[in-house]
Formats: C-alpha cells, sequence, structure tokens
C-alpha cells in the first residue's frame, strides 16, 4: 500500500520532515560516471562498518538528544552497493535505529541494489529486516550502453532481480536509468523505458549524464574521457527527444513525471528523496554522507570520504566529519527554491520568500517573462516549471536567485 505522509505548504508535496540517509561505500567496481565516496573492496569490513554506523548515531544524538523524540519517516540506506552488506547487519542497523530514535509507524525504508548482486534469499533478507522499498540501479538494458557505463550486469540479470524482489515480498520497486550516454540512440532509450514499465515498477528515475551533468562529475574517468574527446555524448537537442520520448512512454503506463528525473504511480513518490527537495531536515550517517539539520541553528556538515580514516576517527570517539557550513537566510531561501523549482507541483516562491526575508519585487519581473515565453505557469500562486523550462532548471533558478 501507499505510505501516506505530511504535505508541504510550498510545494503541497508528501515529504517525510526528517528522516536518515545512510551511506553504505563498497563496491565491487567503481563505475567511470561515479563521484560518490565509494571503496572497491572485496572483502567488506560488514560488521565492523555497521557498529560503526550506530557508534557515529549514538555521538550525534550526544550532541542532539531532542532528535530522539523527533518522529523519522524515512530512513534510505545508499551507496556505493548496500546490497553488498549480509541482511543481518542491515537488521543490525535498522533495530539499532529503532533502538535509538522514535521511527514512525509506517516509515518509508528504502535500500538501492545492485542488480549483479542478487539472490532472493538476501532480497528476503532484507524485507524481513524491515526495508519496504528495494531500489535496483539498472541505468539500461541494453548492453552497448551498459559497457559505455561501466556496468557488469546484463538486461536479463535486471529482470530477474526486479523478480526476485517481488517474490521476496516488496510492493515498492523502483528502478533508477540513465540517458544521454555516449553511443546511445532515442531507439534504444525507448526501448529501455518500455521493457522498463512492462515490468510495472512504482517508480523510475531517469537521469541525464548531459542536460545538468547531473551524474557526470569532472574528475571522473568518463569526464576525462570527453575532455580528452575519445568519447562524444548526444547533442543537447537529441537529449532533449530522448526525455521527451521517455515521458511519453512512462505517462502512457501510469507514471506521472512529479520531479524532473522522477516518475511514480499515484501514491508512491519517494517520500525520502522530497524531503530533500522541500527542505526537510535529515541526519547523514557513514562514509562521504551529507546530513542538514536546523539544530542548534542551520548547518549542513559532510562526512569523511575516506572509509579507513571514516572508521578510525568513529572508533577513537570522534565525529567523522569532513566539513561543516552554517546556513544562513541566503542559502536556505536559493536551496528552497532551486529545489522546489524541480518538483512539477511547483513552489510557491513568494512564501519561500517571505519565509527567508528575500524581496519578492525585483524577481517578479523575471517570473512574469518566463511564463510569457512558455517556460513556466503561475497556478495558485505556485511558480511551475513547464517541459521546457525544466530543461532549463538551472539557468531559470539562476536568474531568479
Amino acid at each position: 500500500m501507499p505510505f501516506s505522509a505530511p504535505i508541504d505548504p510550498y510545494t503541497g508535496m508528501p515529504a517525510a520532515r526528517f528522516g536518515l540517509y545512510l551511506h553504505f561505500p563498497y563496491c565491487l567496481a567503481k563505475c567511470p560516471y561515479c563521484d560518490f565516496a565509494v571503496a572497491v573492496a572485496r572483502q567488506v569490513p560488514e560488521e565492523r562498518y555497521a557498529r560503526a554506523v550506530l557508534t557515529e548515531l549514538d555521538a550525534r544524538l550526544a550532541a542532539l538528544p531532542e532528535l530522539r523524540k523527533r518522529p523519522l519517516e524515512s530512513i534510505f540506506l545508499g551507496g556505493g552497493t548496500p546490497s553488498l552488506w549480509h541482511p543481518r547487519w542491515v537488521a543490525l542497523v535498522l533495530e539499532g535505529m529503532a533502538a535509538r530514535l522514535n521511527v514512525a509507524p509506517g516509515a518509508e525504508v528504502s535500500l538501492e541494489a545492485n542488480p549483479e548482486v542478487a539472490d532472493a534469499e538476501r532480497y528476503a533478507g532484507f524485507h524481513a529486516a524491515g526495508v519496504n522499498r528495494l531500489s535496483l540501479g539498472v541505468q539500461s538494458f541494453q548492453p552497448e550502453t551498459l559497457k559505455a557505463l561501466g556496468r557488469a550486469h546484463g538486461g536479463q540479470e535486471a529482470e530477474a532481480a526486479f523478480r526476485m524482489a517481488r517474490r521476496a515480498g516488496f510492493e515498492v520497486v523502483a528502478m533508477d536509468f540513465i540517458y544521454g550516454v555516449h553511443g546511445q540512440t532515442r531507439a534504444q532509450v525507448e526501448a529501455d523505458a518500455r521493457r522498463a514499465v512492462a515490468l510495472e515498477p512504482e517508480h523510475l528515475s531517469t537521469y541525464a549524464l548531459t542536460l545538468e551533468r547531473e551524474v557526470l562529475a569532472e574528475d571522473t574517468p568518463l569526464a576525462k574521457r570527453l575532455a580528452r574527446g575519445e568519447v562524444a555524448l548526444p547533442v543537447d537537442e537529441e537529449v532533449v527527444a530522448m526525455a521527451a520520448t521517455l515521458r511519453e512512454v512512462y505517462a502512457a503506463h501510469g507514471l506521472s513525471r512529479y520531479e524532473i528525473s522522477n516518475h511514480a504511480r499515484e501514491g508512491y513518490s519517494s517520500r525520502h528523496n522530497a524531503l530533500y527537495w522541500t527542505g526537510g531536515e535529515y541526519l547523514a550517517l557513514g562514509v562521504g554522507a551529507t546530513g542538514m539539520l536546523h539544530a542548534p541553528s542551520p548547518h549542513r556538515y559532510v562526512n569523511l570520504r575516506s572509509a579507513v580514516a571514516y572508521l578510525r576517527t568513529v572508533e577513537e570517539g570522534r565525529l567523522p566529519e569532513a566539513s561543516r557550513e552554517e546556513l544562513g537566510p541566503q542559502e536556505l531561501f536559493e536551496e528552497r527554491l532551486a529545489m522546489g523549482l524541480r518538483l512539477r507541483s511547483g513552489v510557491d516562491w513568494e512564501g519561500v520568500c517571505a519565509a527567508y526575508g528575500q524581496d519578492p519585487e525585483p524577481r517578479r519581473a523575471e517570473v512574469a517573462r518566463l511564463v510569457e515565453h512558455g517556460l513556466a505557469r503561475l497556478e495558485g500562486g505556485r511558480l511551475i516549471l513547464t517541459d521546457a523550462g525544466a530543461d532549463l532548471h538551472s539557468a531559470i533558478c539562476a536568474r531568479l536567485i
């Protein structure tokens, strides 16, 4: 059954207000486009890492004991490859969280899984541990695209992983895809979309490799190959056409676009991801994880990106933070507006201005221009980007901020 969630007043979006992100950094190999904090390991210190993240949680709660009482509405285990973690250690961590925090009834508990690390017993173990939403990193069913992305699984393995998840009892299964890949055609993107919807998932995330460089950082191996001219990405016009094709296929099968890169059946949007888009607060645990809290004052922290340094620091009794940034009204306004405009429900831009002490008047003419040129529309005070506007999200935000 779909989960209920509070409605954010500025966007009308169901979203958790307090969540927890846990980063599992270990992978069997690093993808050439990945810039996440990952550690390639054949022998993963599974128990040690599980106990370390609970030790970090204890330290954070000692500093902010009031967090123990707040309803925790979402937990997300991302990576890396969290499905490498044996279910017994996932269960230990989730039980540890439940013992320390006020986990809300029906909280959304998500885990990212790699199709090449899939078996029915493992998935059943995750489900028994309390995971109720499985997200499969498929990226593509096409062998050429998977090879270009450095992925080791094949299309049939991805389909098999999806079916295993269903047999394990998961009522909510999501899949992630990438388009705009070097060598990829619009026909291949459409074939991926049709093969995906045929499995009847509840949620699909489909990220452009090109338009906003959403999954392509400058220092990744793929970015370096692009800079050397060894490969070329599709031109922007072709990527826009790919995105339009995806939207048509998804919509025809009941998956509505509720955020720039995300589509879901009604009632199955990601409550945890919506927390980021609607200015919610989230604890973050683990290697390279980023958290954002409002107490004692609004701030964002980032943990150490080295797994070795993280474990050593936590086991020495210290917080494993690499950096901490205090967030003032200007920073909070910019993030709230930019994230809200990613949503297809839009954002009450004047309400956000008022909340963070920003004057709406200098922005009013720009809002009118966006509407006049078909890049946005106003509905009940909410500024909503059209499909054409969503393709220019970053540029539009820069003009409004």
